[in-house]
């Protein structure tokens, strides 16, 4: 059984590593195009996947119904073509991250009232909640700004060796990658240690019922909530910081800090979730095509158990 076991687990690593390398001569060569051309790949790619394929667009059009059900059909259609047209920016623009130099991402990715975090990160570490929004990939080039070591939670890629690939992407711009896992472990451990960390953290994923520990509204939807920060931030005594992108111009985009809590031991409960779900409604409302509405968010919704019917 055991010999069975190794067989296949030799075969399973082998095939990652044919996938990998018949798809990294492909990736290269887009992460070399010019941005001109890599937008007018762009355009081909939503032809592919909005017009022909039609990726996912019901799950598009009903999230976008159903937080969004007074606006007109019409409308609706709009923002779901913008928001495809957007997707497949961000798709290349991430591939083009493993080429992009410093200076080039700092022309397209401007970053407003760094202030904020470098006065804080003096005293205690941050965490940088964000959500699924803009490009979330060109976020880890805030660490470029910052003082003190920058990690970014993430979730493992099943290939290990396009994990190890996006691991050295990052590495580029001072950013550590670890697991959600690991987070809370790595802040013990700093604070150990005496280090500031800076710990950036998508925190709209939808949890599983059963492990939910709070539900809430989010775009007037009741939904189990990911309180993840909350929890680390009041137990480790952290900052939450909430950035919010916006995107400019096709390719170009600005990132602005806005506190939470600048000391999260001394907050309320569910202030800084409830906090973090109103900025991110916010930025959302501003311009919904650039939410990732593929995303089955709301999957979850009346399926709050008995005993959370009090939860606000």
């Amino acid at each position: 059984m055991d010999s069975n076991i190794a067989i296949f687990a030799d075969r399973f690593y082998h095939m990652q590593l044919l996938i990998f390398l018949l798809a990294y001569p492909f990736i290269w060569l887009v992460s070399k195009l010019p941005f001109r051309l890599l937008y007018m790949l762009s355009d081909l790619v939503f032809v592919l996947l909005y017009h022909i394929v039609g990726y996912r667009k019901k799950v598009v059009y009903s999230n976008l119904k159903l937080v969004f059900p007074d606006k007109p059909d019409s409308e609706l259609k709009q923002i779901q073509k913008k928001f495809y047209a957007h997707l497949c920016d961000m798709f290349l623009e991430m591939i083009k991250t493993m080429s992009l130099s410093n200076a080039e991402v700092k022309k397209r990715y401007a970053v407003q009232n760094i202030e904020l975090i470098k006065r804080i990160e003096k005293e205690r570490s941050i965490l940088v909640v964000c959500s699924h929004y803009a490009n979330w990939e060109w976020n880890v080039s805030i660490n470029n700004y910052v003082n003190s070591k920058g990690y970014a939670v993430y979730q493992p890629i099943a290939n290990k060796y396009f994990d190890d690939f996006v691991r050295k992407v990052r590495a580029r711009f001072n950013t550590t990658l670890i697991t959600q896992k690991q987070t809370v472990k790595t802040v013990v451990k700093d604070k150990r240690d005496g280090v500031i960390g800076v710990f950036g953290m998508v925190s709209d994923q939808s949890p599983m019922v059963s492990k939910a520990q709070y539900w809430s509204d989010f775009m007037g939807i009741k939904v189990p909530i990911f309180n993840g920060a909350e929890t680390m931030a009041r137990k480790l005594d952290l900052a939450v910081v909430f950035l919010k992108v916006s995107k400019v111009k096709r390719g170009y985009y600005k990132a602005e800090f806005i506190a939470i809590a600048e000391n999260g031991a001394a907050t309320e409960e569910n202030y800084i979730t409830d906090t973090y779900l109103r900025l991110a409604e916010q930025q959302i409302k501003e311009e919904p095509a650039y939410y990732l509405w593929t995303h089955r968010r709301w999957k979850h919704r009346n399926k709050q158990p008995a005993h959370y019917a009090k939860v606000s």
